[in-house]
């Protein structure tokens, strides 16, 4: 490839940075104005509709930007961000996209785990592991009495696929790999995200739910994407 070509190929350091920097201040704008949907606030179902989904597809954008690392993992991290996508619009309906909803991130979470494992081993590590299973049996335990006998099985496979995605992503942090921190806090924040809205659904109602599952949510999908290596500057 010519020096040209390559020039070509990769953005300018300014210009990319410019192009994050705007992403992410769309992404708090569609995240503001979907959360500003709630009762609470603005009561606008609306807002939700129609930027719940773009808040998701702006973290597309910014993962797809992202060209540097393994090919692999940036892969299927965008396959997990498309399934979320897709949870995303099921759960605008909460009562008959509860399930579908659950399937779509139960995917996400598996790619998640798959593109993770590109970089290291399954559990190479024991002590996230170890850590995540205690969590996920404490938030378990606070939900199960108020979980629906045909939705037990499908809470079970989620909250156990949920932490192994994010023990895996600590794995590699804790393995030293490249921007994994970003990686591990987006799996700690998907976690605690899930956790205070199956609480909202299943548990006791939190309050401002709308405001804190989002923010966390969105901040997790936004760390995962961040921790995709940066695509080289132009030479």
């Amino acid at each position: 490839m010519s020096r040209e070509d390559r020039g070509r190929s990769a953005p300018a350091p300014g210009a990319a940075r410019v192009a994050d920097l705007a992403l992410a201040a769309a992404l708090v704008a569609c995240a503001a104005l979907s959360i500003a949907s709630a009762p609470w606030a603005l009561d606008r179902p609306w807002l939700n509709f129609a930027f719940k989904p773009l808040a998701t597809l702006v973290v597309i954008a910014y993962a797809w930007r992202r060209r540097g690392g393994r090919a692999e993992l940036r892969r299927w991290v965008l396959v997990g961000l498309v399934f979320s996508l897709g949870g995303d619009v099921a759960l605008m309906w909460p009562r008959q996209g509860f399930l579908p909803g659950l399937v779509s991130f139960l995917l996400a979470h598996l790619a998640y785990l798959w593109a993770f494992t590109r970089e290291r081993r399954l559990a190479s590590r024991a002590a996230p592991f170890v850590v995540y299973a205690l969590l996920a049996a404490l938030i378990l335990r606070g939900l199960w009495p108020g979980v629906p006998a045909p939705l037990r099985l499908p809470v079970l496979a989620y909250v156990a696929c949920l932490a192994s995605m994010a023990a895996q992503a600590a794995v590699l942090w804790r393995s030293g790999v490249a921007r994994a921190g970003r990686l591990a806090l987006g799996g700690a924040l998907f976690l605690a995200s899930d956790a205070l809205l199956a609480t909202n659904r299943f548990a006791q109602p939190v309050p401002l739910a709308s405001l804190w599952i989002l923010a966390s949510y969105w901040a997790a999908q936004w760390c995962i994407a961040n921790g995709l290596a940066d695509a080289p500057p132009a030479r």
